[in-house]
């Protein structure tokens, strides 16, 4: 039996809805129920589709790889036999897939292995067509067709890789199936079950950033190639995929929102990608034509995603919905994607050093068994790795608007992320301007790291400046973009500025909101906010949310944290209080943390300056202010001293470091953002 709650999408929330799709035909109906579409559609000409079964990535050369992995045995290849053989001897291995004994029945020959994956499959087709004939849905159909990548995809590999043990009777009843289950999902107001009408939302059958739209491409790929040349259905359904899908939507959507690589979900549902990077290798391996490059997306994600995990490797930046693990924990599925990115760009410098990565995190092989396979197909074992200090320590993907710095590479280094950018995803989050802090744990962390549910998507969640306007919070619109409007980074320092007001989707009063961040390596921070807000009642709060609960004194704001701590020191407005607020009390969901509060009351402009200082780098913070500027001194724990100033009228900051009057450092930033390298010097 299939399973009903899939392993990586499990408990999606949907909080959207958006319908339509592309050109339509109408179904045909046949005696048995339901039919696909008929289309006289060739196969694409760069691709070349084998005729003979199987045909699905176990090209000769990947066949060899493999069953060598078996019979020495490599760790993965016994470890992922383990796993199979446990389920056939009457295990429950959760998220087993018949697809997996499947892959053991090609490479081994033992038809136990195929017979098993053909009976788990005929089982599901079978219980399926007893609800299509009693009138109701197909389960495919559950969540708006979330689970059809997993379900028509596992019955296409089975069907492709057990050919020989199908009768023509299987064959033709997992096919009409699994042909009127894709089509039901690009044609969601005509889609049938036994020619009873079941229309869907259509949600995200034309959104390339959406994970829903991985699952519709994995379905209808898979089915396509497993029964070319057996179905009239199937070379349309390869076309679609390459040419309607892959070309026409993905390819300039790709291009155009996603540079720099990586998801506008986040680090949660946005890790769906990897079974976009599936697609990939089992398409290129199938027929030849590499469709990775059509976008330098793929590629990309892989410095997108390492820079995202934090020095100690054991968790990474928590940003999006986490629904079910709400701590972002490194796991499993950040394993895949990297080792699946690694195998389509083996000798990248991220590849390599995303190879030493995970063998020193938390998680040097997969942990559940059901990911055994991945492992299996894309281990990594005696391929070349590189140290991570061969990469840039930090990575900006303008698509996401996450910026990624680091101080170093080694466990103790200072990690730091602002975000600013496209909010345009429903998982995404009202985050603009967010700024987490991380050394040996969470300093200033997204409080969803300790919520039940790991889906609040609020400004208060987040560190930010919050407005409020008579009472009600303005809350960030979703289909805006904020922008990322200076970044300058050296060996000293980083300069940062971003400018979050469109978040907010033109508010009435609003006419400026400009973060400003200068980072003096490694453990000092001046952020500096710049807020016009016009209104009734107006309170503008600078905010900050930590792990644990801080200790107010009498110019600073002390967080004790697992390995490291953060003072933060107000500057400006001065004199304002200090208010400590513990996110238990404030909503049951959440299990701990606490929320530090700075508001201004005015209405007009604001400008709040505020020094993060980690593990004592400052050891005395005061005011600063010149003609046209406004900012900080600060005694530095090693000796030095800094002078820090912001200008009145735009972005711009200029910052000078002294070692007992004598000059070490002077540097002026202004507008403009500043490309990183993607390797060290």
């Amino acid at each position: 039996m299939f399973r009903q709650v899939p392993r990586v999408l499990a408990s999606l929330i949907l909080l959207a809805l958006c319908g339509g799709c592309g050109s339509k035909q109408a179904p045909a109906d046949d005696a048995g129920g339901d039919a696909g579409v008929t289309s006289d559609a060739a196969p694409p000409g760069d691709a070349h589709i084998p005729e003979a079964h199987p045909r699905i990535y176990l090209n000769p050369a990947q066949q060899t790889r493999l069953r060598t992995a078996l019979e020495t045995p490599t760790p993965a290849g016994a470890r992922f036999r383990g796993v199979v053989d446990n389920q056939l001897g009457g295990g429950d291995v959760y998220g087993f897939e018949a697809w997996f004994a499947a892959l053991l029945y090609v490479l081994t020959t033992n038809a136990a292995y195929g017979d098993f994956a053909v009976g788990l499959v005929d089982d599901w087709v079978t219980a399926e067509e007893a609800l299509i004939a009693g009138g109701e849905r197909a389960e495919v159909a559950f969540d708006s067709y979330l689970y059809v990548g997993e379900h028509i995809g596992n019955l296409a590999l089975v069907y492709d890789w057990c050919y020989d043990l199908l009768t023509s009777a299987q064959r033709q009843r997992w096919v009409t199936y699994a042909d009127q289950a894709v089509w039901n999902v690009w044609h969601p107001q005509e889609a049938t079950w036994g020619g009873t009408a079941f229309p869907w939302s259509g949600w995200s059958v034309d959104n390339p950033s959406n994970n829903y739209y991985y699952s519709f491409l994995r379905a209808t790929m898979l089915l396509g190639l497993a029964s070319h040349g057996d179905s009239a259905q199937a070379d349309g359904w390869i076309a679609l995929f390459r040419d309607d899908k892959i070309q026409a939507q993905l390819v300039p959507t790709f291009g155009a929102d996603l540079a720099g690589g990586g998801s506008r979900e986040g680090t949660g549902y946005g890790v769906s990608m990897a079974r976009l990077f599936e697609l990939y290798v089992l398409w290129e391996e199938t027929t030849g034509e590499r469709i990775a490059d059509l976008t330098p997306h793929a590629r990309e994600s892989l410095y997108w995603l390492t820079h995202a995990i934090a020095p100690t490797l054991d968790r990474l930046a928590p940003t999006g919905d986490h629904a079910r693990e709400s701590s972002a924990a490194l796991f499993d599925y950040h394993r895949n994607y990297l080792l699946v990115l690694g195998a389509l760009y083996p000798d990248e410098p991220g590849a390599l050093v995303s190879r030493r990565l995970l063998a020193d995190s938390t998680v040097p092989e997969m942990g559940q068994g059901f990911m055994a396979v991945s492992d299996f197909l894309f281990d990594p074992t005696g391929l070349p790795d590189a140290a991570l200090d061969t990469l840039y320590p930090g990575y900006y993907g303008s698509g996401t608007g996450q910026l990624f710095l680091r101080s170093g590479w080694d466990p103790g280094a200072t990690w730091l992320s602002v975000i600013s950018g496209p909010y345009t995803e429903s998982h995404a989050h009202h985050d603009q301007g967010h700024l987490l802090l991380y050394r040996d744990g969470w300093l200033a962390y997204d409080a969803n790291v300790d919520s039940h549910s790991g889906i609040h998507q609020e400004e208060e969640a987040h560190n930010l400046v919050r407005l409020e306007v008579d009472g009600a919070v303005l809350r960030q619109v979703e289909g805006t973009t904020s922008a990322l409007v200076a970044l300058a980074d050296n060996d000293y320092a980083t300069y940062l500025a971003a400018d979050t007001a469109p978040a907010y989707g033109g508010a009435s009063g609003l006419t400026d909101l400009v973060r400003e961040v200068v980072w003096l390596k490694p453990g000092l921070l001046v952020v500096h906010d710049r807020v016009s807000l016009q209104g009734g009642t107006v309170q503008k709060v600078f905010q900050l949310n930590v792990p644990v609960a801080p200790v107010v004194t009498a110019d600073r704001v002390t967080v004790t944290g697992a390995g490291a701590t953060l003072e933060l020191f107000p500057v400006f407005p001065a004199g304002l209080p200090v208010e400590v607020l513990a996110w238990p009390v404030e909503d049951a969901d959440y299990l701990d943390g606490h929320r530090i509060e700075i508001a201004d009351v005015t209405a007009g402009e604001t400008r709040f300056i505020h020094v993060l200082a980690v593990d004592g780098a400052a050891t005395s913070v005061s005011a600063a202010a010149v003609a046209g500027a406004l900012g900080v001194e600060v005694d530095l724990a090693d000796g030095t001293h800094a002078t820090v100033l912001f200008g009145d009228t735009g972005p711009g900051a200029s910052v000078a470091l002294t070692d007992g009057g004598t000059p070490v450092y002077d540097a002026t930033f202004g507008p403009g953002v500043a490309t990183l390298p993607l390797t060290s010097p």
